[in-house]
């Protein structure tokens, strides 16, 4: 107990709110004996008699702070003890309402309800950004126990709604820190970005991508008094680009969801492999859409979780076997659609059969006068079924419906002559993008 109590006034008396933070993280090992150090009808005058006299109450806040102060701490041994003497072989408890929860119910609830009580320090009480930690902690284990509450009680067939209500703290929380007016040297705006990454993470994970857009919109109304992107933490940066970049993505804005994915995968840590994993999960196939270009061999060395996903898909776009390609495509589906990539991926197959087109256009010595039957026999081996190779037959209206959507698309430069059943492609670069 002296531990956690010296610790609590060092880092209030010298200002330092990472470590008080830290020391505020109820799944911190370190406090397994501060939840044992009292009971719920002392802890109070337990708390309210080791901060008394702390010297930045007495030179700051005062008496306002120091109730503040007291209510945190009181709340924050609330979830401790949960977590370390709740789980004493009760499955499940009624917490007045009705409803029977079970441990991690139980502390989640616990965790929600001191949440709200150190935003009540910032409101209430004046506390200053360098307490924003304080914040971070409190918001991040919030979500994590919210997820854990869910699951626990999907186990048994319940209805799973506590990640709905902290996304509801969360963006109150967000509130908080957007709407502050201080000076931005005190202000609680710096804390903004860490909330909206918390944010994204768990409308992503409800699968309400959509409510993003109004964080987004608040965002962009506040650009006046809101400090640059660019001066905040990195880390707040990367998940910010990277969250956007993805919702344009899934908007199907491939060129702008290009320039945030590349602006997260240039400021993530170089070491920092499972995120630039992420990040380039969503790069390479928008990548794909807005240059028809394919990865090098030399990212799929680099990072084997992207060779396993794309590599089979982006070889068969490479040599434009369309039968390979729908192949691919269906036996990684599973993956493909929980990582929201699938519909992306399978627009590729206009690129593999660019592919296909080309390599009919170089094998005539790219001349520029085809006929369409050229087209139509190498489209019937593309598509030739999986046992032996067996040219497939197709209709020539079929065909040349697929050679006009090429050019309608811009992955091919010329025209049909219908009357000469001939394709008359440009004499400058017929497959722009690929120098043929």
């Amino acid at each position: 107990m002296s531990i956690f109590y010296s610790s609590l006034r060092s880092y209030l008396t010298h200002l330092d709110g990472r470590a008080l933070g830290s020391l505020l993280n109820p799944t911190n090992p370190d406090n397994h004996s501060f939840a044992y150090s009292s009971n719920h009808y002392s802890i109070r005058k337990t708390v309210e008699k080791e901060l008394s006299g702390i010297s930045s109450f007495r030179n700051g806040i005062t008496d306002r702070g120091q109730r503040a102060w007291v209510d945190v701490v009181v709340s924050f041994w609330e979830v401790v003890c949960e977590l370390e003497r709740g789980n004493t072989g009760r499955a499940v408890v009624d917490d007045g309402s009705g409803l029977e929860l079970g441990y991690w119910g139980r502390a989640y609830t616990k965790m929600s309800a001191y949440t709200t009580t150190v935003s009540r320090g910032f409101i209430n009480s004046g506390w200053q950004n360098w307490l924003l930690p304080v914040l971070y902690e409190a918001c991040r284990n919030l979500r994590d126990f919210a997820i854990r509450a869910d699951e626990e009680e999907k186990s048994v067939g319940k209805s799973a709604d506590k990640l709905e209500d902290a996304a509801r703290h969360l963006n109150k929380m967000f509130t908080l820190c957007l709407s502050d007016r201080a000076p931005l040297e005190e202000s609680r705006k710096w804390g903004t970005y860490y909330i909206v990454g918390l944010l994204f993470k768990t409308y992503f994970k409800l699968n309400a991508i959509t409510l993003c857009k109004n964080v987004v919109r608040a965002l962009g109304a506040t650009t006046t008094d809101m400090p640059p992107l660019d001066t905040f933490p990195k880390s707040h940066q990367v998940t910010f680009h990277y969250y956007v970049g993805v919702i344009h993505f899934l908007e199907e804005d491939y060129v702008n969801a290009e320039m945030h994915l590349n602006a997260a995968l240039q400021l993530c840590q170089s070491g920092s492999y499972k995120n630039q994993e992420l990040i380039l999960t969503y790069l390479i196939p928008a990548h794909l859409m807005t240059t028809h270009q394919l990865p090098t061999n030399t990212l799929f060395t680099n990072y084997p979780r992207l060779k396993h996903l794309f590599q089979s898909i982006c070889s068969t776009i490479k040599t434009g076997n369309l039968q390979a390609f729908d192949q691919a495509l269906e036996e990684n589906e599973d993956e493909y659609v929980r990582r929201r990539i699938y519909l992306t991926l399978e627009r590729g197959r206009d690129i593999a059969l660019r592919n296909l087109f080309r390599r009919v256009f170089v094998i005539n010595g790219k001349k520029t006068r085809i006929p369409v039957d050229d087209f139509r026999r190498a489209m019937g081996f593309a598509i030739a079924g999986k046992n032996g190779g067996t040219r497939k037959e197709v209709e020539p209206e079929e065909i040349e419906c697929l050679l006009a959507g090429m050019i309608y698309k811009g992955l091919m430069r010329g025209y049909i002559s219908r009357e000469k059943s001939m394709v008359v492609l440009s004499n400058k670069e017929a497959f722009p993008g690929t120098g043929v």
